[in-house]
């Protein structure tokens, strides 16, 4: 695409249709992605949910699926590792087939793993390094207690499609996302990453509500960035328990500072070596 056609493009884009619940979305700013494409953001005023223009570039994002900025992985997985394990051994059955999407490296599996869950892996885009041999295959028709699916629906492409994929899978998800603030968030906002191009979906908490009723499930939440659809109606009082001491334990031990850091420096490395 030359830069006269992408300059046309978003001058004329000016609305969308929500890809959640089909209502007018209207253009919230544009921004420049990958370092060269000046794309618009669309925010629905029904539910919330933020989304780009079509994401044509989505290719050349992944040409790393795993985004040099992604500083914290393995923070995130220590940490993931610890709060799905008190998860499952409170609502669910402790001894049955589980299985990761978009398990990036295996990491997370070897861990769950390690930990005595019978976890599986299944990545699209990524090479299984630490959990080979333990490859989900949806063919085999698995029965599956749970699905894990950790930064993963910031990426999804058609959302519904997505978790109506997930859930004839499994119809308990435990995920992580980072919910957009009431207010539609600044450009400043980090998780946008306008550095690697990746993230194209942002969920409100009216959103992920209004994909639970539309999918017959319930939906539980930290009201941040850890999140549960399941067909169990849960204890939300040992629930609310598990994601406050989990919090407390990753503000103490998870929080280093040279992960930040070094997220700002990975984001700003392709300008700095112009």
């Amino acid at each position: 695409m030359d830069e006269t056609t992408n300059q046309y493009k978003t001058q004329i884009l000016t609305m969308c249709t929500c890809k959640l619940c089909n209502q007018p979305s209207d253009k919230a700013f544009q921004a420049t992605i990958l370092h060269k494409y000046n794309i618009s953001y669309f925010a629905c005023p029904k539910c919330g949910f933020i989304q780009t223009e079509e994401p044509y570039w989505l290719l050349e994002a992944y040409q790393d699926s795993i985004n040099l900025s992604d500083t914290g992985l393995v923070q995130r997985n220590l940490f993931c590792s610890k709060i799905s394990a008190a998860i499952i051994k409170s609502f669910f059955d402790s001894k049955s087939t589980y299985v990761d999407m978009a398990g990036g490296y295996g990491l997370f599996v070897r861990l769950m793993r390690d930990k005595g869950f019978n976890f599986l892996w299944n990545d699209l885009y990524t090479e299984n390094i630490f959990a080979r041999g333990f490859n989900y295959i949806q063919t085999q028709n698995i029965p599956t207690e749970l699905i894990t699916s950790f930064e993963a629906f910031e990426h999804f492409v058609n959302p519904v499609q997505e978790l109506d994929s997930l859930l004839s899978i499994s119809k308990n998800i435990f995920f992580s996302t980072l919910l957009t603030p009431k207010a539609i968030p600044d450009k400043d906002w980090w998780y946008y990453a306008f550095e690697h191009g990746q993230h194209i979906s942002f969920y409100s908490k009216q959103s992920f509500i209004k994909l639970a009723e539309k999918f017959k499930v319930h939906f539980y939440t930290n009201n941040k960035d850890f999140h549960l659809f399941t067909e169990k109606k849960i204890t939300t009082s040992l629930l609310k328990w598990i994601f406050l001491y989990y919090k407390i334990v990753q503000f103490n031990f998870y929080n280093s500072k040279f992960t930040q850091t070094d997220n700002h420096l990975m984001r700003d490395l392709p300008k700095l070596s112009i």
